[in-house]
């Protein structure tokens, strides 16, 4: 076993050193931002593949998210729930290419003007203000510690241990990868307690999703922008757009408004370089391929550590 540095405190980072150390490591992670402050923090947090590939590995590490979420669902404190919902296609007759994940995918006639079909299922949904903190307490509880520290370069492996880069969108920076960038998303924050399920359009950024005090209402897919101000005119066009897939939201309380920048990548890095590995780029599905790939970080630790 060997001391293994995370740089990056959202659920990447997290998932990561949980398992690092369940499996006996020494982890300190370094982050600009804390966990309440990343862009995990922002997310709806439903359990989706979104704007990440390549579609074989996604895949996997999706579905072992899939199980390892709901089996959190029975956690008090966690913050996760199994929640129904429908997928919205605008053209239809192909399966969900990440069907074999879900145990309960069927169709359903209730589909909006606008659409041709509409898909059922069941899926974990992370209230994130919630789950970070589990995940933050689980850290911690475990040995872990996490310190605030604002990096120009990744740290060099300790003598006898490794990096894990799970920087998000920082290793534009860090790694040295102008690949990875910014797809900015804009949600609401709303009081709405008639929206018990939540509903997504599968080729678009616009999706309603409930959580235990408020639903999440989004969205937008605007990458290379890294505006991070909400957008009077981008509100409206949101509103609109759930409105017209979720009538219950009519009179609904705005809470908040927030905005957060996905770091999408042509593909998700995953992969050893020496005694460092990188793991980033996960676009909109860091919550729904976490425990995937920290499953996988904690393997090519492992090999860095014997190698």
């Amino acid at each position: 076993m060997g001391r293994v540095l995370v740089v990056g405190a959202g659920v990447i980072g997290l998932s990561a050193g949980v398992r690092l150390l369940e499996a006996g490591h020494r982890v300190d992670v370094l982050a600009r931002d804390l966990p309440a402050e990343t862009t995990s923090a922002v997310a709806a947090a439903i359990w989706y593949p979104y704007l990440a590939e390549p579609r074989e590995r996604v895949g996997a590490w999706a579905a072992t998210t899939f199980a390892e979420l709901t089996a959190l669902a029975d956690v008090e404190d966690a913050g996760v729930r199994l929640l129904a919902g429908r997928e919205l296609r605008r053209v239809g007759g192909e399966e969900p290419w990440w069907r074999a994940a879900v145990p309960d995918v069927g169709r359903t006639d209730d589909v909006p003007r606008g659409y041709a079909e509409a898909w059922t299922l069941t899926v974990p949904v992370a209230d994130m203000s919630v789950y970070l903190a589990w995940l933050r307490g689980r850290f911690l509880a475990l040995g872990g510690t996490l310190t605030r520290h604002a990096l120009t370069v990744l740290p060099t492996a300790p003598e006898g241990g490794a990096v894990v880069d799970a920087s998000g969108i920082g290793a534009r920076l860090l790694a040295g990868d102008d690949s990875v960038g910014p797809v900015r998303g804009q949600v609401f924050r709303v009081h709405a307690p008639d929206v018990d399920s939540w509903t997504l359009d599968g080729e678009g950024p616009t999706y309603v999703v409930p959580r235990v005090h408020d639903v999440v209402v989004g969205g937008t897919e605007e990458p290379g922008d890294w505006d991070r101000t909400v957008r009077a005119g981008t509100a409206e066009d949101i509103w609109r757009r759930a409105l017209a897939v979720e009538p219950r939201l009519a009179g609904a309380r705005v809470l908040a408004q927030r905005v957060g920048l996905r770091p999408r990548r042509p593909q998700v890095r995953l992969e050893r370089v020496g005694r460092t590995v990188h793991c980033y780029g996960h676009g909109g599905a860091g919550v729904t391929l976490s425990w995937g790939c920290a499953d996988e970080v904690r393997v090519l630790v492992d090999e860095a550590l014997a190698g």
